[in-house]
């Protein structure tokens, strides 16, 4: 299912009650259908409360909401409870019953929306097997690690075969192993049941091991948007670079991070997209031109859809703009560090 927002405004009043904060600011922004969409930004940068409008939990000021051209947003109260029941909502906090077993957490869903008991066992083992917790069906929820617990959680949002799913700082809680794992079950959902999922965080990770697109919100506005590849090789908004510079590796052994073993210097941050990262590129230049190179850091990052070199490096000598024209022109993408 596409999302399709136009112009939202969404305005709060301040803890003092004294202000406005618009904590949604003119947002317009497709999330195409049968992908992982990232929405990222930092504390207060506006995300969770675009992520309320995205979601129907609550209305805009102005602006439309709209699921494959049908706008959703002025719904009635009744129409909007049938809607919902095709939307998925996994929370960092799991959100689950406690006096409940993983199946019964499951279950609930189905249980509301009068399905008979038949196809609620039938669906419950069904989603059991697909988040791996068969032999913890009947399991209290207190016994179950951090990660079985957002398993559970997963599966119950999958409950009603939603259309779109949303989740909400979903490995936030969880350690680097679990949140790989995690990470990659939802990736393996998505593919199978072709769902729409909408991931928000402000973690830069997350976006890299699971997102093909991206959206990056700061003060209410969307300041970034683009395929998760292009915006790891050429960020353009300062927030973005922000993100991108502190971004640490993940489990993949093949995702070393960027490692940086000289703290000084560091002028140029050059990208390499996939097909450069063999090359003898600084080599090259060395030869062609009168510069010396110093390399201050490199990694390569792991994407979804292939992998992004990248290096930190002093250019000294009399044609280094020659240089980096030359960069340019072989598809590595030169930035000045701190522009």
């Amino acid at each position: 299912m596409q999302i399709e927002l136009k112009d939202l405004v969404k305005t709060y009043n301040s803890a003092d009650g004294l202000s406005q904060v618009k904590a949604v600011d003119g947002v317009s922004l497709t999330i195409p259908s049968n992908e992982i969409f990232g929405i990222i930004g930092k504390s207060g940068a506006g995300k969770s409360s675009l992520v309320r409008l995205i979601s129907m939990m609550e209305h805009p000021d102005s602006g439309q909401v709209l699921y494959d051209g049908e706008r959703v947003d002025n719904l009635s109260e009744k129409e909007l409870i049938y809607k919902r029941r095709r939307i998925g909502m996994i929370f960092q906090n799991f959100n689950l019953f406690s006096s409940r077993s993983a199946a019964q957490n499951i279950a609930y869903p189905m249980e509301i929306c009068g399905v008979a008991q038949n196809e609620i066992n039938q669906r419950v083992d069904e989603l059991l097997e697909i988040v791996e917790l068969s032999d913890r069906k009947n399991a209290r929820i207190s016994t179950l690690s951090g990660g079985q617990k957002q398993r559970i959680a997963i599966a119950r949002a999958l409950a009603n075969k939603p259309d779109i799913l949303f989740c909400d700082e979903a490995t936030s809680a969880l350690d680097p192993q679990t949140t790989t794992s995690i990470l990659n079950l939802i990736r393996k959902i998505q593919s199978q049941m072709n769902l729409t999922v909408v991931m928000i965080t402000h973690q830069m990770e997350v976006v890299r091991d699971a997102c093909s697109r991206v959206a990056v919100v700061n003060e209410g506005k969307v300041v970034e948007t683009g395929n998760v590849n292009d915006i790891f090789l050429n960020p353009t908004s300062p927030v973005t670079k922000d993100f991108i510079s502190h971004i640490g590796s993940s489990q993949n052994t093949s995702n070393i991070g960027i490692i940086r073993w000289s703290m000084e210097g560091g002028q140029y941050e050059l990208s390499f997209p996939t097909e450069q990262q063999g090359a003898p590129v600084l080599s090259n230049v060395a030869k062609k031109f009168d510069v010396e190179f110093n390399i201050r850091a490199a990694g390569v990052q792991q994407l979804t859809e292939g992998t992004v070199g990248k290096m930190i490096v002093d250019f000294n000598g009399f044609e280094v703009k020659k240089a980096l024209e030359y960069l340019n022109e072989q598809g590595i993408i030169v930035q000045k560090v701190g522009e």
